[in-house]
């Protein structure tokens, strides 16, 4: 019974499925095959306006070269404090980009406020060559605390990025989750809200190494492929991620899984806040859960065969993620225990 991750999670059998689809004879290589075009424009569909897909393996990968394509080796990215970018790569970007600097911000739940953005914005343009150039925003969704920014928080960061002259970008690692959790279309939470590109997950959500990079301004293409490239993330068999792609995207299979498991974290939740034993420690709004337990409650769930993640850095807060193949009887049993039943 495991919610430690849903990087964890096996593959979604219609996932496989699709891999068999384009393991069946030869196809051209490095994105000349016919799943890997088809790409754009199956995309631009779900996303209701003209995009540019570059499919990767790994989210740091689309992360740092997104990042990397709008912001110059002398700029500056501002994001979160726990973002994943900042906290969780290694300095990938710093690496990948050539010297470029993040600059953390701090927000409740992860999220950034375009207040907070702007003001750190004031301490900019004093010292001129001694300081970097803000280039770039970056916000994840849903957050590393499993918040979800709403649209008109979106819209509000990309004006403060515009009036500098910054772009947007979204680390949307569990981008359908934040979709399934406030029932909106995929366009409302990007480039109608004025994001300019996003590094889009799929293998937390069903998928085997699996992630895109979306450009919803099309002017940023130029280079990217190269850039691709130079970092060593160009896949000869670029199908077998395309392929997993267009799956995941078609009939709405990514926002069924996502809301299979958001709807398993409300259950938890709504099951911990009414203990007496937990409290919640930050808002249930995707499939993740946050939560201070007691020492009696934890050892019960434990020694029932739980598993879960005691978050580092924060004294006492254990996270559980629930996996798109979340299991009703493990539900129903944690709520067992919680209960004391």
């Amino acid at each position: 019974m495991n919610f430690r991750s849903d990087n964890e999670a096996p593959v979604a059998p219609e996932i496989l499925h699709a891999l068999c689809n384009a393991n069946g004879g030869d196809a051209p290589s490095y994105g000349a095959d016919r799943w890997s075009l088809a790409l754009d424009e199956a995309f631009s569909e779900c996303f209701e306006t003209p995009v540019h897909v570059l499919p990767l393996v790994s989210g740091t990968a689309g992360n740092v070269i997104a990042l990397s394509q709008v912001c110059p080796p002398y700029g500056a990215v501002f994001c979160h404090d726990e973002a994943h970018v900042l906290v969780d790569e290694c300095g990938a970007f710093e690496f990948y980009s050539g010297g470029a600097k993040l600059i953390p911000l701090a927000g409740d739940h992860a999220k950034l406020a375009a207040a907070t953005l702007e003001d750190r914005l004031g301490w900019f343009g004093v010292k001129g060559d001694h300081e970097p150039i803000p280039a770039a925003v970056s916000i994840t969704q849903g957050t590393e605390y499993g918040a979800v920014y709403r649209p008109d928080e979106i819209a509000a960061i990309s004006t403060v990025c515009r009036a500098h002259g910054m772009r947007l970008h979204m680390d949307g690692a569990r981008f359908a989750n934040a979709l399934v959790s406030l029932g909106v279309a995929p366009a409302d939470l990007t480039w109608r809200a004025g994001v300019d590109l996003m590094t889009l997950g799929f293998t937390k959500n069903g998928a085997l190494a699996a992630e895109a990079v979306v450009l919803f301004d099309t002017d940023l293409v130029a280079g990217l492929s190269r850039r691709r490239m130079k970092g060593g993330h160009l896949l000869s068999k670029m199908r077998y991620v395309s392929s997993q792609l267009l799956a995941c995207i078609e009939h709405g299979r990514w926002l069924d899984f996502a809301g299979r498991a958001n709807a398993g974290a409300a259950r938890l939740g709504r099951c911990l806040a009414t203990s007496s034993e937990a409290a919640l420690a930050h808002p249930v709004e995707i499939n993740e859960v946050f939560v201070r337990l007691d020492d009696a409650l934890d050892r019960r769930l434990r020694d029932a065969g739980f598993d879960y993640y005691p978050w580092p850095g924060t004294e006492g807060v254990s996270r559980l993620v629930v996996p798109w193949n979340v299991a009703d009887e493990d539900l129903r049993a944690f709520e067992a225990v919680v209960s004391g039943a």
